[in-house]
């Protein structure tokens, strides 16, 4: 059992009052709070270490060079990556699938196939799209049911000696639905294609195990996972970062340099031109452990326990509709009232207090299905309690007296 109280404890920002409210915040599917240790950390690096990495002789340049490839190799581990080169520093989970969508263009030509789901965050779609506009490549998309589940069977016939990479969210950001990537991974693995993960929604909440996966590439964002904004990680497996051409150029990333003729540097070194968000890997690290000190399969059983909970007192509003019933699902909870739109539902529960999410969530063909104009999202995370989701009804409760 965790002990819910303590871990609140971590949190300062859970302390204070919201229009003279206590803060209940229910928006961690857009952005995760931050524990003391971590806001720690930031202090901590800049107090203490500050200076570039890499190539410096002098002491603090070789103490921060030291703390960023120490995160490097706590990921590697978190995730089980079979070398830490094969973890490269990001600014998030979008710049991870901007890196692999722009070099697959060395490896896609008209006529090949892209494949995406219906369910994708923007990120997911748009670079995708770039690609097919770069290459004449077609996208292709992977339908889903009134659940909001993949449907599998039409995956499977989709897929062909065409598709190039298959990339697919781990977890649903608007409807919550956790997707069966093991599944698509091996369908696509068996064509030749190659399969990129979003795991911006599922690091928080999930183990993730890239080898037993046979995942190409794996990409999530450090401020989703208690970590600070800009920071993030691309897995890839070393025969793919290999052939991958370079995403940017710069310093950093260079073996050698004349004006005849560039070499680069080998992996992760490769991909990550330019002076690094350097506090941001440090203190990625520093989320990593405290994640697992509290334990993603603690985290996760009491999510669930939350997501139950939510669903049957939601469930008691006259004229809830949810949206995303799926089987397997993270604690993520997409509805509407009646005809109210989400917005003003979301104004009114703000004056309470509590934060939730409006809107259409970077999902936009994911409503277009569902025939709405958004959602009201309330995404919980592990510091979250069964008494916040009692203010949370109260207050849709009370925007449907008002608004209906």
């Amino acid at each position: 059992m965790l002990d819910i109280q303590a871990i609140r404890n971590d949190f300062p920002i859970l302390t204070q009052t919201v229009n003279g409210k206590p803060l209940v915040y229910f928006d961690n599917a857009a952005t995760s709070q931050k524990p003391q240790v971590v806001i720690d950390a930031i202090s901590n690096y800049y107090g203490t270490i500050n200076a570039n990495i890499h190539r410096g002789v002098h002491t603090l340049s070789q103490l921060a060079t030291d703390a960023y490839e120490q995160s490097r190799q706590k990921i590697q581990t978190h995730l089980n990556a079979k070398h830490n080169y094969e973890v490269l520093f990001t600014a998030g989970t979008t710049h991870g699938i901007n890196l692999v969508a722009h070099g697959f263009a060395a490896f896609v030509k008209a006529g090949d196939e892209v494949m995406v789901s219906a369910m994708e965050h923007h990120s997911n779609i748009v670079p995708w799209q770039m690609l097919c506009e770069r290459t004449g490549a077609k996208l292709t998309v992977i339908p889903m049911n009134e659940k909001g589940e993949l449907i599998i069977e039409e995956f499977e016939k989709l897929l062909t000696e065409k598709t190039k990479i298959v990339a697919v969210n781990h977890i649903s950001n608007s409807l919550g639905t956790i997707n069966p990537i093991e599944h698509i991974i091996k369908k696509a693995h068996e064509v030749g294609a190659a399969v990129l993960i979003d795991g911006a929604q599922a690091a928080p909440h999930l183990k993730i195990d890239v080898q037993a996966l046979d995942c190409d590439f794996y990409t999530f964002s450090g401020h989703k996972t208690c970590g600070p904004t800009g920071s993030g990680v691309l897995y890839g497996k070393e025969e793919w970062l290999e052939k991958l051409p370079p995403y940017q150029g710069g310093g950093e990333m260079i073996k050698e340099v004349t004006f005849e003729k560039t070499t680069y540097a080998g992996l992760p070194h490769k991909f990550e031109a330019g002076t690094p968000h350097i506090e941001g890997g440090i203190v990625l690290g520093t989320a990593i452990d405290y994640l697992n000190s509290i334990g993603l399969d603690n985290i996760m059983a009491y999510e669930n326990e939350l997501l139950r909970y939510g669903n049957e007192k939601l469930q008691e509003i006259e004229g809830i509709r949810f949206i995303g019933t799926a089987t397997k699902k993270t604690s993520v909870i997409s509805f509407n009232v009646g005809e109210i739109h989400p917005y003003d539902i979301g104004a009114i529960v703000d004056k309470m207090g509590i934060a939730v999410r409006t809107g259409h969530h970077c999902t936009q063909p994911v409503m277009n299905f569902f025939n709405v104009p958004g959602t009201v999202r309330a995404s919980f995370a592990f510091y979250n309690t069964k008494e916040e989701i009692d203010a949370l009804v109260l207050a849709v409760l009370k925007a449907q007296r008002m608004l209906g």
